[in-house]
């Protein structure tokens, strides 16, 4: 067995890591700055039989010995292509995600923007950064409860199913989007067909859904139309879900009173961008996944799925 490791390891990973895969024949590759990008071609990865972390989609095709790919996010759209997926069938290879590792992390930041905004939070911060009013009387009756509004979850996977579970006590009504519903789902699901409607009603939109052709500007000027007047947007999937040119249009015209992002197109966003300057455009930089122990959470994660793999037993967050 040959395994190839290019997933960002540090301290408490590193460690981890290399003890637990003492004795195995690795490859330690150079880690990628982040995992919104691939490594590049690597002679090795054509010998791995096992690969963790961000490798070269087109260096996979040429692997004939790959049992597995543990990719060290959440997100696989480089790796949603025919020639991968075919190759992977042919081989009976296995891709895993580890979006079980950073779904707790994304529900949580979720629900800081969404209560933030709630709390009127960021004008309040807002101030101590600008002119320094003591705007007592407008942010308090401003600030609003969470209980009794609705909110419309797109996409319903393991983030959302996090979330669904931490926004019940606060009583907000939930609805979800998924293009299939499976029926099993905790909250009431609707299709395509009854999105329009679901719009309508929600006091807050907030968009999971994953980069793929089926998603790419998803939230277009049409579907930001339908929206409740008010309504405030969070996107915490990816940045091509949603044309920002139209989101910025419904934060001019006033259709939509804020919109809270961890997400944009291009990442990093340039500092020109008009998102950055849009009035109520409020932004974190892609940080929502993160958290202490992140990278040893998917070490653990991928041994697990290491170890499954060796016992024959169902692998976590698989992909195909």
């Amino acid at each position: 067995m040959s395994i190839y490791v290019n997933a960002g390891r540090d301290g408490a990973a590193r460690v981890r890591l290399e003890t637990a895969l003492a004795g195995r024949r690795v490859t330690w590759a150079a880690p990628t700055p982040t995992v919104l990008v691939s490594g590049a071609g690597d002679a090795a990865l054509s010998e791995a039989t096992i690969v963790f972390g961000q490798p070269d989609p087109d260096a996979l095709l040429g692997a004939e010995a790959l049992r597995f790919v543990q990719l060290s996010s959440a997100g696989w759209a480089r790796y949603d292509r025919d020639d991968v997926r075919q190759a992977f069938a042919r081989r009976g290879t296995a891709l895993c995600s580890a979006s079980s590792v950073f779904a707790a992390p994304v529900a949580e930041h979720a629900i800081a923007m969404i209560l933030g905004l709630q709390r009127r939070l960021p004008d309040a911060l807002l101030e101590q950064h600008g002119d320094r009013r003591w705007r007592y009387h407008d942010l308090r009756a401003g600030s609003r409860l969470v209980a009794g509004e609705t909110i419309l979850l797109l996409g319903y996977g393991s983030i959302a199913e996090h979330l669904v579970a931490r926004l019940r006590p606060f009583g907000a009504l939930l609805i979800g989007y998924r293009r299939t519903p499976r029926g099993d789902e905790a909250i009431p699901i609707v299709a395509r067909v009854g999105l329009g409607a679901a719009l309508a009603r929600a006091d807050h939109v907030v968009d999971l859904l994953p980069e793929g052709p089926a998603t790419h500007h998803f939230v277009d000027a049409a579907l930001l139309a339908q929206c409740k007047p008010g309504a405030r947007f969070y996107n915490l999937g990816r940045g091509d879900t949603v044309d920002q040119v139209a989101l910025v249009a419904a934060m001019q015209s006033g259709r939509l009173d804020a919109a809270f992002l961890d997400v944009t197109s291009p990442e990093p966003l340039p500092p020109e961008h008009p998102l950055w300057t849009t009035p109520r455009v409020f932004i974190t930089p892609h940080t929502a996944g993160g958290h202490v122990g992140e990278q040893l959470r998917y070490v653990e994660h991928f041994l697990a799925n290491l170890a499954a793999l060796e016992s024959g037993q169902p692998l976590r967050d698989r992909v195909y």
